[in-house]
C-alpha cells in the first residue's frame, strides 16, 4: 500500500512580502494530458520539487527559476525522506503554508470547496502527484516572465476532468516567482481535485504544452474615424512694404508680417517683380522665405519694376502687397533728408500783415524732387511763392492772411526714396466785438453788464475784455475795467443824476479789438433828497500839570567865564518857570538871564564869581500843579604859578 504524503508544517514568519497586483486573465488553454503514475510513487509537497522538474512542451516557454526561501522558513525535505516520514493515517490534505495561513478566509473556503476529498483515494493521490508535476498547469504565454506576485490567488493546475486554469492576459507584467507568502499551487489528481502543495520554495509554472491552442485575446474595439480638420485659409497680404536701399544692380525691400494668419500658421513668403509696361513677373526666391527682408540682385541698371510681395501658408497664397510706385535701378549717393530748423519745429504764429519768409534745408543727390502742398492740396502759387535751389527750399508771403493758416508738407524725393517735413503757420488777427452786450439792471450808484465772446476770435484764444463807460453829459468814454476774464461786471461809483451808455472790446495776442459791443439802453442813477450831518467829536482834554522831561544837572564853572544851566519842562496851559538861587528867588538881576521857549528852560550867569555858586533851581507852575528840579554849581579859581606872577 503506498504511502501518503507527509505533512510538512513550518513555523509562521512575521515577514509578509509585498502585495502585488493579480495579473488579468486570459482564455483558458487546452491542458495536456496527464502522465500515468509511477509504481512506487514517493511524492515530496509541490515546495520540495527539485529546481529539474519534468520537463514541459518543446514550444513552451523555460520557465524562471525557483525564488529563494524566505528568511525564517524551513528548507524543503527530499522526496524520500518526505516519504518515510508521511503517516498512513491521515488524509492526503493539502499543507498549510505560512502564505495559507495569511490569506483570508473567503478565499480558503473556496479553495476547500472546489477540491475532492483526498481521504477515498489516498494511494491514487499520491501516485498521482508526480504526474500532476508533468502536466503542470499551462503557464503564462512568452510575454510572462515570472509567477504571480506574493499576494495573488493560487494557480491551480487542472485536473483531467477539470476546465484548465485561465491563463494572465498577454499584456500583464511578467509574474515573478511566488513569495514565501504565496499561496501554494495545487497538484492535480487523474480523477480528484489536486491537493495544494506549499509555495515557499516550489519551482514556477510550466508553460502549456506545444499541441495546446493559444489563448483567445477579447475583441478590440473598432475605433472611430477622425473628425476631418476644417480646411486651411490663407492669410491676408503683407503689410508696410517699403524700399530700403537701390544701386545699380539691386534693390533691396522689407515688410512686415500680414495682421490675419489664421491657425494653419505661416510658411514663408514669395517675392516677385515685374519690368513696367509688362506682365511677366519673376519669382525671386525658389524656396519660401521666412524672413521680412530680401535683397532682388543680378538687376539692369536703368529698369523700372513692380514689385510685389506674396504670404503662403496651407490655405495657399495670400493677396500680393505691391509697391505703390516702380522702383528705378539706379544708384542713389545720397538719400533725401530735410533739415528743419528747430524753431520752425512748434507752431509758427505771425500776425495778419506781416511777412513770412521759411528757409527749409535739405539734402540728396542726385538733385532731389521738391514739391510744396498746403493742407494736402497742391500750393497756389498766387498765394505764396516758393523758390527751390540746390540745397534749400524757400517759401515767401509777402503779407500774411487769415487764409494762409495752414499745414505746409514739404517733400523732397530721389528716385524711390522720399522725406517729408510738416510747418505749421498760424496767422493770428484782431478779434470782432462781442456778442449780445446788455444792461441787466442799475441801482444806487452800480449798473450790471453781461455778453457772450466775439464769434470771430482772430484765429486765436481770447485773452480778455476791456469794459468802458460814457456820460451823457460830456460823451467821452472812459476805461472802467481792463484786462477783465469774466462774461459779465458791475460798474460802481456812478454819479447821481447822470446817465451812462457802456462798451465792451474784446483782447487777444494781438491785443484789443477795434470794434466793440455797446447797450442799447443808458443807465441812469436817481438823485435822492439827502441832508448831511457832519459828525461830533469830543474835545479832547490836554490840560497837564508841569513835568520836567530833562532835569538840571550839576556844573563845574570858572571864575570869570559865562556858564548855562539848562533844563526841560511841558505842561498844560503853559507853566509859568522861576529860577531860585539857595531857595531865594532870582528876581530882575542884570547877572543873570532868564530864557523858556518850547519847554527848553535856561539860566545863563554871566562872568560868574566864586560868590555866585551853590544850589540852583527852577520850579514851574500853573493850574494844575507845579514842579522843581535843582542841582549845584561850583565856580572854582583859576591859580597862577609863581613864574606867571612875575611876569605880571
Amino acid at each position: 500500500m503506498p504511502t501518503k504524503p507527509a505533512l510538512i508544517k513550518k513555523a509562521p514568519s512575521k515577514k509578509v512580502a509585498p502585495k502585488k497586483a493579480a495579473p488579468a486573465p486570459v482564455p483558458e488553454p487546452t491542458p495536456a494530458p496527464a502522465e500515468p503514475a509511477p509504481a512506487d510513487p514517493a511524492p515530496a509537497p509541490a515546495e520540495a520539487a527539485p529546481a529539474e522538474a519534468a520537463p514541459a512542451a518543446p514550444e513552451a516557454a523555460p520557465a524562471p527559476e525557483a525564488a529563494p526561501p524566505a528568511e525564517g522558513e524551513a528548507a524543503p525535505a527530499p522526496p524520500a525522506e518526505a516519504a518515510a516520514a508521511a503517516p498512513v493515517e491521515e488524509p492526503a490534505a493539502p499543507a498549510q503554508t505560512e502564505a495559507a495561513a495569511d490569506a483570508e478566509e473567503p478565499a480558503a473556503a473556496a479553495a476547500a470547496a472546489d477540491a475532492a476529498p483526498a481521504e477515498d483515494k489516498p494511494a491514487e493521490a499520491a501516485a498521482a502527484a508526480p504526474a500532476a508535476e508533468d502536466a503542470a498547469a499551462p503557464a503564462a504565454p512568452e510575454a510572462l516572465a515570472e509567477a504571480p506576485a506574493a499576494d495573488a490567488p493560487p494557480a491551480e493546475a487542472p485536473a483531467a476532468d477539470a476546465a484548465p486554469a485561465e491563463a494572465p492576459a498577454a499584456d500583464a507584467p511578467l509574474a515573478e516567482a511566488p513569495a514565501a507568502d504565496a499561496p501554494p499551487a495545487e497538484a492535480p489528481a487523474a480523477d480528484a481535485a489536486p491537493a495544494e502543495a506549499p509555495a515557499a520554495d516550489a519551482p514556477p509554472a510550466e508553460a502549456p504544452a506545444a499541441d495546446a491552442p493559444p489563448a483567445e485575446a477579447p475583441p478590440a474595439e473598432e475605433p472611430k474615424p477622425p473628425t476631418p480638420p476644417p480646411p486651411a485659409v490663407p492669410t491676408s497680404e503683407p503689410v508696410n512694404l517699403t524700399i530700403e536701399d537701390v544701386n545699380d544692380s539691386s534693390v533691396t525691400i522689407k515688410w512686415r508680417p500680414p495682421e490675419t494668419i489664421g491657425d494653419s500658421g505661416l510658411d514663408g513668403y514669395t517675392v516677385e517683380y515685374c519690368k513696367d509696361q509688362t506682365t511677366d513677373w519673376v519669382v525671386v526666391n525658389e524656396k519660401l522665405t521666412e524672413a521680412n527682408r530680401m535683397v532682388i540682385g543680378d538687376l539692369t541698371k536703368g529698369d523700372v519694376l513692380h514689385i510685389r510681395v506674396v504670404a503662403v501658408n496651407a490655405g495657399g497664397p495670400s493677396p500680393p502687397a505691391a509697391l505703390a510706385e516702380p522702383v528705378k535701378v539706379t544708384e542713389i549717393v545720397e538719400r533725401p533728408k530735410i533739415r528743419v530748423p528747430r524753431s520752425l519745429r512748434a507752431r509758427l504764429v505771425k500776425q495778419a500783415g506781416e511777412q513770412v519768409n521759411l528757409v527749409i534745408p535739405f539734402n540728396g543727390k542726385p538733385k532731389p524732387l521738391v514739391s510744396w502742398t498746403k493742407d494736402g492740396e497742391p500750393l497756389d502759387a498766387k498765394k505764396a511763392s516758393v523758390r527751390t535751389g540746390d540745397s534749400d527750399s524757400i517759401l515767401f508771403i509777402r503779407k500774411a492772411e487769415r487764409d494762409h493758416s495752414g499745414k505746409y508738407e514739404l517733400s523732397v524725393k530721389v528716385e524711390s526714396f522720399e522725406d517729408k517735413a510738416s510747418i505749421v503757420i498760424q496767422v493770428v488777427d484782431l478779434p470782432g466785438p462781442p456778442t449780445s452786450m446788455k444792461l441787466v439792471d442799475s441801482w444806487g450808484f452800480n449798473a450790471a453788464l453781461e455778453w457772450t465772446p466775439p464769434k470771430d476770435t482772430g484765429n486765436t484764444e481770447i485773452t480778455g475784455y476791456t469794459i468802458q463807460k460814457s456820460d451823457k453829459k460830456t460823451g467821452e468814454w472812459f476805461t472802467v475795467l481792463e484786462h477783465y476774464h469774466q462774461l459779465n461786471a458791475t460798474i460802481s461809483d456812478l454819479i447821481m443824476g447822470n446817465s451812462y451808455s457802456f462798451r465792451v472790446f474784446a483782447e487777444n495776442k494781438c491785443g484789443r479789438g477795434e470794434e466793440a459791443a455797446a447797450t442799447k439802453t443808458l443807465a441812469t442813477v436817481q438823485k435822492i433828497g439827502m441832508v448831511y450831518i457832519p459828525p461830533e467829536y469830543q474835545e479832547h482834554d490836554f490840560s497837564e500839570a508841569p513835568k520836567f522831561t530833562a532835569p538840571l544837572s550839576d556844573r563845574a564853572a570858572t571864575v570869570g567865564y559865562t556858564t548855562r544851566l539848562l533844563c526841560a519842562v511841558r505842561g498844560s496851559p503853559k507853566p509859568k518857570i522861576e529860577w531860585l538861587k539857595n531857595q531865594m528867588v532870582i528876581g530882575d538881576d542884570p547877572k543873570f538871564r532868564q530864557i523858556s521857549n518850547q519847554g527848553v528852560c535856561s539860566l545863563e550867569i554871566r562872568k560868574p564869581c566864586s560868590f555866585d555858586g551853590g544850589i540852583y533851581s527852577c520850579r514851574a507852575r500853573n493850574a494844575h500843579g507845579e514842579a522843581t528840579v535843582a542841582c549845584k554849581l561850583e565856580v572854582k579859581q583859576v591859580i597862577l604859578a609863581e613864574a606867571d606872577k612875575d611876569k605880571k
